[in-house]
């Protein structure tokens, strides 16, 4: 049984020998179990202890953490806090204080000494104050430089570990305060789950652990269903359709996340509502809370916060050549057809690609008459997030082409040697 943390530290295969490791040490069990299961398994460990200076003891957990790595002949590197928060979340304070200094002592990644049981307790605190399957999968082994090598060791192995190891540890009464909902989750939750079966931290480990390796396959699926169906930021909920209920809710989970630029929680009802507005025709909005809208347009969908972002500036267009407007790449080919073909005389030598702005007209091939750019927007059900965003080509003041829009008459041509394709294509968005 003392070994279980060792083999658990050398099956998550995060401890490499010859490379540094930064431990954080709080003096506990599990970070002391972890700092010398590092050096046994012959990473170049060092610890990194932070005393907050909140709490009775704290003075001598540092004590305690000096006496501890100068026995073990590793480096200690020590932080303290200013002071605490006059308000908010003590524990994130923390925790976000420790992982930030982590980021700027580490030469390399860092770990923290999370183990079956906090990932047990992680679990069902999520789970009983956040819906959805994101609740379920804990925490991850490796978040960036953070590791986390405890994970299949319950406390009670790295307990075990230290006795056998005859290192001395340091109890922080904090943990047992009902005051902090995972100390309740810990004093009481945990305890009941026991008496059902000895093996249930194991047991919810295990579980988050299938979960994120299932997770891979799901997002694999919403990756093909958002480069199928999501053109920059707007989906057509009208192809929603054939996929599977729950990519959809994944795909709108993921777009909703990109509007907002965090992590955003859709919940069941919600994604419910938006897609109950495919067949609602016009304009409708809805509000899901912190400046997140979900806006449907002509049966288009996109999710905005706070205001609309500008239009790109207008860039030149080399006859032939490409150029680059916001998330499109345009591209006008002399001899050759494209998307718009147009007469080389009256396109020039260099054209300019721009938004559309208002009072802009053209005479739309089949239509026999000039029109506002608004008006044919309108009547083709193009969304207003869209309008600015498309590339529009201009020569000799004119509106010669919108893309995906319409085509001036004046400019059409047939192909050939003395013809220009003009074509757009979005362009592909990483991260």
């Amino acid at each position: 049984m003392s070994d279980r943390a060792l083999e658990a530290a050398r099956e998550s295969g995060l401890i490499r020998a010859g490379e540094p490791l930064l431990v954080l040490l709080s003096g506990g069990a599990d970070s002391t179990c972890l700092l010398d299961v590092a050096l046994r398994l012959g990473a170049h460990a060092s610890a990194l202890h932070f005393n907050y200076g909140i709490r009775e003891g704290a003075n001598a957990d540092e004590e305690h953490c000096h006496s501890l790595c100068a026995s073990l002949g590793a480096e200690l590197h020590v932080e303290r806090a200013a002071g605490p928060p006059k308000s908010g979340n003590l524990q994130a304070w923390a925790r976000e204080l420790r992982y930030a200094s982590a980021e700027g002592v580490a030469e390399g990644d860092y770990a923290a000494a999370h183990t079956a049981s906090d990932q047990a307790e992680t679990v069902l605190y999520r789970l009983a104050v956040s819906p959805g399957r994101r609740a379920l999968l804990g925490m991850a082994p490796r978040r960036g430089r953070l590791v986390r090598p405890l994970l299949r060791a319950t406390r009670e192995d790295t307990r075990a570990y230290c006795r056998a190891r005859e290192l001395e540890w340091r109890e922080d009464a904090s943990n047992e305060d009902p005051r902090f909902a995972r100390s309740r989750v810990r004093g009481e939750l945990l305890p009941a789950l026991r008496s059902l079966s000895p093996a249930a931290e194991h047991t919810i480990a295990e579980t988050a652990q299938l979960l994120r390796d299932e997770t891979e396959v799901l997002e694999r699926a919403v990756d093909e269903a958002h480069a199928r169906l999501v053109a920059g930021a707007a989906l057509p909920l009208g192809e929603l359709g054939g996929e599977p209920t729950a990519v959809r809710r994944l795909l709108l989970r993921r777009m909703a996340e990109s509007a907002a630029g965090r992590e955003r929680a859709l919940s069941r009802e919600d994604c419910d509502r938006i897609l109950g507005l495919r067949d609602a025709g016009g304009s409708r909005e809805l509000d899901l809370g912190e400046g997140l809208r979900a806006v449907v347009e002509y049966g288009t969908l996109r999710f905005a916060l706070g205001p609309e972002a500008p239009p790109p500036d207008p860039v030149r267009l080399p006859v032939p050549g490409a150029a680059r407007f916001g998330s499109w790449e345009v591209e006008a080919r002399l001899g050759e057809e494209g998307e718009a073909t147009v007469a080389a005389e009256e396109l020039g030598s260099l054209a300019t690609v721009r938004a559309w702005r208002e009072g802009d007209r053209m005479r739309p091939q089949g239509l026999g008459g000039t029109k506002t750019l608004q008006d044919l927007f309108t009547d083709r059900k193009v969304p207003r997030a869209l309008r600015r965003a498309l590339p529009l080509v201009e020569a000799g003041g004119e509106v010669v082409w919108v893309a995906g829009v319409a085509l001036d008459e004046r400019f059409a041509a047939a192909p050939g040697p003395n013809a220009v394709g003009l074509s757009a294509r979005r362009l592909a968005r990483h991260g």
